[in-house]
């Protein structure tokens, strides 16, 4: 346990460190922010450095783990709809905790006043995500290639683009970037990975890698679709 903390004290201090020393210095020779406010970020970085340290080594140690086994496991079962369904549960469950998403519909809620809700974005980015990593597991198990569905999805985003509210477009991509966070991505992972390495002639980083970048194209096209619905 104490070298996993170590390991996780480097690297949450490797990330934070350069911008706890950029905020110095911008207080001290330009910015000059009030004192208390200065205090408080100090604390808050404080307060993110061992959030992130216990958040990491609880990935590490938990659900990381129980992720690749429960991929392996899923094809034991011989059941398409039961892959599917996991894998859209994880991506949804992962997705409404997740830290990232959870601003973002945040903001969007208070900027606009309340007109668009921030839950409403929430839940819709969810259900992009967990289909999106439903897909992407049937696809493993399939073995089609991922250039094919991303070009398709990418051609289905374009088209949206075009008829999409001019409001929802910049807040869709937006939203796909934002999915595969500190929470969705290690565990939407872990999950791919187990279910590609007991699939007879699978390779884990041709299958195992690549629904990341797929599972953000879910949302894109579910926060499209909400924005033409509403």
């Amino acid at each position: 346990m104490l070298p996993l903390f170590k390991e996780k004290f480097r690297e949450v201090l490797q990330a934070i460190s350069p911008l706890i020393v950029i905020v110095c210095i911008l207080q001290w020779a330009w910015v000059q922010a009030p004192t208390m406010l200065f205090l408080q970020f100090l604390i808050g970085s404080l307060m993110t450095t061992v959030g992130m340290i216990l958040f990491l080594m609880g990935i590490d140690i938990g659900i990381l783990p129980m992720g690749r086994t429960i991929g392996a496991e899923l094809p034991k079962k011989g059941s398409l709809f039961l892959i599917a369904v996991v894998a859209f549960s994880f991506g949804f469950a992962t997705t409404v905790a997740e830290p990232d998403v959870l601003v973002l519909s945040k903001q969007i809620e208070e900027i606009t006043s309340s007109v668009i809700s921030g839950h409403s974005v929430l839940y819709v980015i969810a259900v992009g995500v967990g289909i999106s990593v439903a897909i992407a597991m049937l696809r493993i198990v399939f073995g089609i290639r991922m250039a094919y569905l991303l070009t398709v999805c990418y051609s289905v985003i374009l088209i949206l683009s075009l008829i999409t509210p001019a409001e929802f477009v910049p807040l869709a991509y937006d939203s796909g970037s934002v999915t595969t966070g500190a929470l969705t991505a290690p565990v939407v992972l872990a999950l791919s990975l187990g279910l590609s390495s007991v699939l007879a002639r699978r390779s884990s980083v041709s299958d195992g890698f690549g629904l990341l970048g797929f599972a953000s194209i879910g949302p894109i096209i579910a926060v499209m679709i909400m924005g033409i619905l509403r």
